[in-house]
């Protein structure tokens, strides 16, 4: 499986990140904490460990979109990607695939995230080793000219591009106060939609935003469990199965590293939405393959991988070869993983 989005950092949220029960914009306060307490050692090391707990449940490849760039008070370290190169190090370390989407901020947020201008963030990107891509933090954290330059340097560098987009109803509130329009319109305007696009959440769209996310060929990334943990609702996994919109899969805060409960919410909220069970597994037939290989093009490679799994393992033991990947989206968990990430 391949994580099309993470933030390597938040696996130490486990736990604390309850302490803040209201509602998303109190949890970004212990985030923050979090953040600022990192130096590129502290990075490495929390980094490895989640990753090596990401390769050991059967994920193989890893989006790591990174905004913890610079020293706490903003001013750059000497090599100014030290932190992204920490994370980048410990995915090799652990044996994942990995494809940093350096995050532009340019407002708000915590001084260690922002870059001056964006020429200076895109000059740090330019400055990576193979393979990345790049990132908007969201439309709350950079202005439009923003997206629209991001864009442009994807589009001629031939990388992908992410962004956080339509999370918080309140999100929704501030883009169409400042842009008159919603987070999604906001971004095909400045011409941030596209094949080599991808929308993490998507949860609070309009049937205007899927026809424009359907019609650009933009992927949206879900990212379930996290979506589940912060109280951001879940995506219309149905209304962007039927506009032909691809749906990959994220483990954003790693609180919960299994890939196949990220599948089987997918597909379980999917039913919930329309109380059928013709929902994404019936239409693809092998929900997993189809949700792997949506995280790959989100990313820009080409096969994900592959993981052995125990056919004995009591969550699999009698399911037939026609039945398995029935079986694998709806009633496997990581425990059945004999041989991690091949690539």
């Amino acid at each position: 499986m391949v994580s099309a989005h993470s933030h390597a950092f938040q696996r130490d949220l486990r736990g604390v990140g309850e302490r803040s029960d209201d509602d998303f914009w109190g949890w970004r306060g212990a985030m923050y904490a979090l953040a600022d307490a990192l130096d590129p050692d502290g990075m490495y090391e929390v980094a490895l460990r989640n990753y090596a707990a990401m390769r050991a449940a059967g994920y193989g490849t890893v989006g790591e979109f990174h905004y913890v760039h610079h020293n706490p008070d903003g001013t750059p370290y000497d090599e100014p990607n030290a932190m992204a190169l920490a994370v980048a190090r410990a995915a090799r370390d652990a044996g994942l695939r990995i494809v940093l989407l350096p995050a532009a901020y340019a407002r708000g947020g915590r001084p260690r995230f922002r870059d001056a201008d964006v020429d200076t963030f895109l000059a740090r990107v330019d400055a990576l080793p193979e393979p990345h891509g790049v990132a908007a933090h969201s439309a709350r954290a950079v202005p439009e000219s923003w997206l629209r330059e991001i864009a442009e340097y994807s589009e001629a560098k031939g990388i992908v591009r992410h962004v956080h987009a339509s999370e918080q109803p309140r999100e929704l509130e501030e883009c169409q106060a400042e842009h008159g329009c919603s987070p999604i319109e906001l971004l095909h305007r400045t011409g941030f939609l596209g094949p080599r696009a991808s929308v993490v959440h998507g949860i609070h769209v309009s049937v205007r935003d899927i026809a424009l996310l359907a019609e650009t060929g933009t992927t949206v990334v879900s990212c379930p469990t996290t979506e589940g943990n912060l109280g951001d609702g879940f995506p219309p996994a149905l209304a962007y199965r039927d506009a032909g919109v691809p749906l990959a899969i994220g483990t954003d805060e790693n609180l919960v590293l299994d890939p196949f409960e990220e599948v089987r919410e997918l597909e379980t909220l999917a039913r919930r939405e329309r109380r059928t069970r013709h929902a994404l597994l019936a239409h693809h037939g092998d929900l997993w393959a189809a949700v792997a290989q949506a995280g790959a093009a989100s990313l820009g490679i080409g096969d994900p991988g592959t993981i052995e799994v125990d056919r004995e393992h009591p969550r699999l033991a009698g399911v037939g070869d026609e039945d398995l990947p029935r079986a694998l989206a709806t009633c496997a968990g990581a425990d059945v993983v004999l041989s991690p990430f091949t690539d």
